[in-house]
């Protein structure tokens, strides 16, 4: 978070962390990315790619999640309160930007449309179903998202559009900067389950001792 605290926040903080939390940072390893991949969408379009269409690759290292299975209820409410840009999965370009979003649990996403052509966004993802309807450019609608799991977005009118929504458990969640470095922001000392997750690698899991307040730096990857 950039710039400084709010007083009424840093009180909600205060009650949450009546001592220095404990730090969680890190960096994530990914393979090689896919050769050839099949074309994830099973489901066809009722038109094909218009000029100037960018397929989004696959393997990126902002495509990553990171999250904690669970955390304590104060530090939930606490980080709750953290000032947070409302996630947005954008149609540009005949693509989903960015191909992936993760949101806590009883999180809202916006579908803007910023093609110059219409699009109908939806997912029959047993997480959230939901279909969007057609609308053009400069139109945007939400969808709320009350279970955890995974939901699989595609557009109907175009096959080649695919992306993913990651709902997840609580707040603690944060995505890693383009070198793979991440870090969490400060936690109650504790044992806490860390996942990883990718669209195109799936998901890995460690424990990690948050005991005292010492920095813990972890290295994740795939296939360890």
């Amino acid at each position: 978070m950039r710039g400084s605290i709010p007083l009424a926040l840093g009180f909600v903080l205060a009650l949450a962390f009546p001592c220095r939390g404990a730090q969680l940072r890190g960096s994530v390893t990914l393979p090689a990315p896919p050769a050839d991949a099949p074309d994830f969408n099973p489901y066809p379009g009722a038109a094909s790619a218009m000029p100037g269409h960018h397929a989004a690759p696959r393997g990126a290292m902002d495509d990553a999640v990171l999250y904690l299975e669970r955390i304590p209820a104060a530090a939930e409410s606490a980080l709750a309160a953290l000032p947070a840009t409302r996630a947005r999965l954008a149609q540009r370009d005949q693509s989903f930007v960015p191909r992936v979003v993760a949101v806590p649990v009883g999180g809202t996403v916006d579908f803007p449309n910023m093609d110059p052509i219409y699009h109908n966004v939806f997912s029959v993802s047993p997480t959230r179903r939901f279909d969007l309807g057609k609308y053009p450019r400069g139109h945007s609608k939400s969808v709320t998202f009350g279970r955890t799991g995974l939901v699989n977005v595609y557009c109907d009118i175009h096959s080649d559009m695919a992306a993913f929504i990651l709902v997840v458990p609580n707040h603690a969640c944060v995505q890693p900067a383009a070198d793979g470095t991440f870090a969490f922001p400060d936690l109650p000392p504790g044992r806490y389950t860390l996942r990883l997750w990718h669209p195109d690698f799936g998901t890995v899991s460690r424990e990690v001792d948050l005991s005292d307040t010492t920095p813990r730096v972890v290295e994740m990857r795939f296939g360890s």
